[in-house]
């Protein structure tokens, strides 16, 4: 049973899938992206993938790209890998919940996993010795619930492409 206003989506392929995470790693390689309080793009497209595809990007996959970025911003190896699988296991946690609810209310009920996966990032990099971002990194899981309503726009653009019409068909 399908949630009600929801509209019918086409399959999504696969290519699409792994070539938007890896657009998004490489918008987080940009320069800009090692400034705090950046919405970290690669977190909005993981959880997006985990709540609408938890079949196919799932915690592993979560789990290479954090590497990936630690090993990119020579962060403390494992930092984006323990908050990237987190903020995956949660988000496949509550994927069939969240997808009842309108996308600005499902924007409104992430906000909480953006916050702790910032937080157990902060917190590994406090722990290993590093100083205080500052403030602007409280604004990014705002900015990236923010991107939210974005991200499901364009990211479900091609799976509601309309089927050729039949006139005997009423699909």
């Amino acid at each position: 049973m399908m949630p009600r206003g929801s509209e019918l989506l086409l399959p999504v392929n696969p290519v699409f899938i792994w070539f938007s995470l890896l657009v998004a790693m490489l918008f987080n390689m940009l320069p800009w992206g090692r400034w705090a309080g950046v919405p970290d793009l690669l977190a909005v497209v993981l959880v997006f993938w985990n709540v609408h595809q938890p079949r196919r990007v799932g915690v592993g996959a979560a789990f290479v790209f954090g590497l990936l970025m630690d090993v990119h911003q020579g962060a403390l190896l494992g930092q984006h890998a323990l908050a990237y699988t987190l903020l995956s296991f949660f988000a496949i946690t509550v994927h069939r919940r969240l997808l009842w609810f309108a996308v600005p209310s499902q924007a409104a009920q992430i906000v909480p996993l953006f916050i702790a996966a910032h937080a157990v990032s902060l917190l590994v990099r406090l722990m290993a010795g590093a100083g205080w971002p500052g403030w602007p990194l409280v604004l990014a899981p705002l900015f990236e619930s923010l991107l939210w309503p974005v991200a499901n726009w364009l990211l479900l653009a091609p799976q509601r492409r309309p089927p050729d019409r039949d006139k005997n068909r009423p699909l």
